[in-house]
């Protein structure tokens, strides 16, 4: 007797179909390569990307797709060896002198020392929100995920899922934060020997080059622009095979997402023991007075 198959089965096989196709969009369905010269490629069948640095050049890509809110992961692994004077961006952002912008950049160093990671948030045309940290892995032997929640509330910054950061919309305190602009998701891979290691104390020894970064595993759940005006939410594209993708979140979980206690106490753990730079602390940067977000943010 011929087996039936149940509206749940048929459901639960219908969201399987959906998260293949999802998964199944490659690096070239997703973002163009868009300055240098041959040295950003797309490999693999799509699933890898790499930017190569040489004295001649750096190299950068883009999102074809631009998002307004949204959970943004990205694989990456960075420059190895003596990797000083170079900087892996990695970041969402917005046109014109009043962007919005979310930034991971990865600040190169000498071999053997970490790296710096830097973060900073952007509201129309305002920045200088930066808080480093170094990293507890080696970012250079293997992939790690690095995420960007962005939700109407929050702006959470993520490394293999750990929360590090946390900006919190507080605009009922007149605090601008971004959430009108779409953004395209941006990376590159150049040279920033006058301030990035060691506040440019430390130069590029091109002997070392070319220099690269490579890139896997890129997911959105997200709300994606569209002509016209107005935003396309729901399923989430990735460039990760289907045999090893996970599931899409269903459709809000991340629009509302906030960090539970557990979360926070993980993030305030991160940043006692790894953040090195906080805005919040530098009193002699501001000389009419600390931001007034530093005495509401997390």
């Amino acid at each position: 007797m011929a087996r039936r198959v149940s509206l749940l089965q048929l459901l639960l096989l219908g969201a399987l179909a959906a998260c293949s196709a999802a998964a199944a969009a490659s690096f070239d369905q997703e973002f163009d390569i868009t300055w240098g010269d041959g040295r950003g490629k797309i490999q693999d069948g799509g699933r890898l990307l790499t930017l190569t640095l040489d004295r001649t050049s750096g190299s950068g890509f883009q999102s074809r797709h631009e998002y307004l809110f949204g959970k943004i992961d990205m694989q990456l692994k960075l420059v190895p060896g003596n990797s000083a004077g170079t900087v892996t961006a990695y970041y969402l952002s917005s046109q014109g002198s009043a962007h919005d912008e979310i930034d991971f950049e990865f600040l190169g160093n000498v071999s053997g020392e970490p790296y710096t990671l830097h973060t900073n948030v952007f509201t129309q045309g305002q920045g200088q929100r930066e808080q480093q940290f170094r990293l507890w892995f080696d970012p250079t032997t293997d992939f790690h995920t690095y995420s960007i929640l962005w939700n109407p509330k929050h702006i959470i910054f993520m490394v293999d899922d750990l929360p590090i950061r946390d900006f919190r919309n507080l605009e009922s305190k007149g605090i601008a934060f971004p959430k009108s602009q779409p953004m395209r998701l941006y990376s590159s891979l150049w040279n920033a020997d006058d301030w990035a290691t060691q506040g440019g104390r430390v130069k590029t020894d091109w002997s070392h080059a070319p220099f690269s970064a490579s890139y896997r595993g890129f997911r959105a759940d997200a709300c994606v622009a569209v002509a016209g005006g107005g935003t396309r939410c729901g399923a989430a594209v990735g460039t990760e095979g289907a045999a090893g993708a996970a599931a899409p979140a269903p459709a809000g979980d991340w629009y509302n997402q906030e960090l539970d206690l557990t979360l926070q106490q993980r993030m305030r753990w991160v940043q006692r023991k790894y953040m090195i730079y906080n805005y919040c602390t530098d009193p002699k940067r501001y000389q009419q007075g600390l931001p007034a977000e530093c005495s509401m943010q997390q």
